[in-house]
């Protein structure tokens, strides 16, 4: 009766422990990334009353087994449902991360508090004030991979602290425009070709440093008829407003070789310039002169004279300007102002709309020398294709930026895209940065960090205000072969041991088997409320068996106390 009365003790402590286990369980129904227990029993032992006996061919008697007793139960093991995934909640925060596990792989999140490193299921993460990915509910570390400044990829290597916000990652590098597109429809009908600043196209840029400039084009007819088009660059100006390419031209800079076909037009011969007075304009021959300095005339087929004068600045750098003359009542000229009523490339033949007259030397007539500032737009006349643009026939050109300082990257800019076509008199031809593709050198100002996200992969990634995307780092992650022989802790983490295998420092990504981290959910628990609550009546009813063990074999035990009385 004793026997009994212990082994119903023993099964009401195994019973005990259990409903632990399950009330445990209950209680984390809600937690995030816990993983269910369950427990098994074995039995204790046997006391054996009398051995076994064999069979006995003499007296043709058969063999006896043992008599034995059992003497309880024991908890043998609490087994973590490892394996088993929890359901999924949506939160949408960039960094709630949900582990997906490819078959029987039981992947974890490596941690370290500072000390030792651990392994996690809850994937809620945030960023602390150290800039590190952390834990939100222990502020323990998420270790994973850095980037290879050499080569901006992932270098997996020993695990470390994901330090994403640190200084060096608040900022993307401003990247310089290095190509252009000039595309649309050129109307022969549209009026502005004709004008005297001819039809106006911008090409915003930006250099090495981020800064923005806008460059200014001149689209000008040469024969509208035939298909003919110069393209000239008139300014560049910067953010302030200030026309850096007028700086660089009174610094002594040639315009040529910023934007330019590069070659000495039609007057390169002083000795041409007779022969190269438009048959519109007469060289008169004569000069004035109005405060010492002398002014040379030319007339119009309208009967309208204009004067030159040519100065020469303390470079070396010469000036050439047209006039028209003042006069008193009586005629006789008393001064002389700039006028824009006509320009050089007017009198001059050989000269291309927007051309620049880089020197006149003295003389009467005087003489001069031009070279063109601009490309030569042809298209077909029959299909209204393009043709060419300068000497060059596939359709590109190059801006020498690198001309204008150190801190610019040469832009070549594609004339493909262009077309002569009728379009009710209005062009839509226009520039824009970047290539035909819309992404290869559009360049970029300086970016601050505006947003962080997670792949699949668990690589990080930084998203700047001008575009850019960056790799920051990868999240590693952790597997073993007994997952299950991991260490609870508390606080959703686990640690090694000699059971479960080891972790090697280093991790695996976790695509490498199809897994995945999905973000904006995070791992629920495991817990099966209604196997817990089945477990718990079955669990309830095998203790109260238990109970029910000792309480009669305590009526035993009086009733063989009352056989005296």
């Amino acid at each position: 009766m004793m026997r009994s009365m212990y082994s119903a003790v023993s099964g009401l402590k195994t019973h005990q422990s259990k409903m632990d286990v399950i009330g445990n369980n209950i209680a984390n129904v809600n937690t995030v990334g816990f993983k269910g227990s369950s427990v098994t029993f074995n039995e204790i032992m046997y006391q054996t009353m009398s051995g076994a006996s064999g069979a006995n061919v003499r007296t043709g008697t058969g063999g006896v087994n043992a008599k034995q007793i059992g003497l309880g139960v024991a908890m043998a093991s609490t087994q973590v449902d490892i394996t088993s995934a929890g359901a999924s909640q949506t939160t949408g925060r960039a960094f709630d991360l949900k582990l997906t596990d490819k078959g029987n792989t039981t992947s974890f999140f490596v941690v370290n508090n500072g000390s030792e490193t651990l392994f996690t299921r809850a994937g809620s993460f945030y960023v602390d004030g150290a800039g590190n990915l952390a834990m939100t509910s222990t502020g323990y570390n998420v270790m994973g991979w850095q980037v290879d400044e050499l080569t901006g990829e992932i270098r997996k290597d020993q695990v470390s602290a994901l330090r994403i916000m640190q200084e060096k990652n608040l900022t993307s590098p401003a990247e310089a425009t290095s190509n252009a597109v000039c595309g649309g429809i050129v109307d022969r009908n549209c009026s502005e070709f004709k004008s005297e600043g001819g039809y106006v196209m911008n090409l915003n840029f930006f250099d090495d440093l981020g800064y923005l400039y806008t460059a200014k084009f001149a689209l000008k007819a040469i024969d509208a008829e035939a298909g003919q088009y110069s393209v000239e660059l008139t300014s560049i100006y910067d953010s302030a407003n200030k026309n850096i390419l007028q700086e660089y031209l009174a610094q002594g800079g040639n315009l040529t070789d910023v934007f330019g076909a590069n070659n000495s037009g039609a007057l390169s011969n002083p000795t041409e310039s007779y022969a190269a007075i438009s048959t519109e304009w007469t060289d008169t021959g004569s000069s004035v002169t109005v405060g010492g300095a002398s002014y040379y005339a030319f007339r119009n087929s309208d009967g309208e004279t204009f004067y030159m004068r040519t100065t020469q600045d303390a470079t070396g750098q010469w000036d050439s300007k047209l006039y028209r003359a003042t006069t008193d009542v009586s005629g006789a000229v008393t001064g002389m102002e700039v006028t824009s009523d006509a320009s050089l490339s007017d009198i001059y033949t050989g000269l291309q709309p927007g051309a620049s007259i880089n020197q006149i030397t003295g003389g009467n007539p005087p003489t001069i020398s031009a070279t063109d500032v601009n490309f030569e737009l042809k298209f077909d006349p029959n299909k209204g294709g393009f043709v060419s643009i300068g000497d060059s026939t596939n359709g590109m050109v190059t801006l020498n930026m690198r001309q204008l300082g150190g801190n610019f990257s040469n832009i070549s800019v594609d004339f493909n895209s262009s077309k002569n076509s009728n379009n009710g008199g209005t062009s839509t031809i226009g520039m824009d940065p970047g290539a035909a593709d819309g992404t290869t050198g559009v360049g970029k100002k300086l970016g601050a960090l505006i947003g962080l996200s997670v792949d699949q992969d668990g690589k990080i990634y930084g998203s700047y205000d001008n575009g850019n995307t960056v790799l920051l780092g990868q999240i590693a992650a952790a597997q073993f072969a007994n997952a299950a022989g991991l260490e609870k802790i508390g606080e959703n983490c686990y640690r090694t041991t000699l059971n479960s295998g080891d972790f090697d420092g280093i991790g695996v990504e976790i695509s490498a088997n199809g897994s995945a981290i999905i973000t904006g959910q995070l791992e629920m628990s495991n817990v099966d409320l209604s196997s817990e609550f089945t477990e718990m009546i079955t669990t309830q009813r095998g203790f109260q068996a238990n109970s029910r063990v000792i309480t009669t074999s305590d009526t035993l035990l009086e009733e063989l106390i009352n056989l005296k009385r």
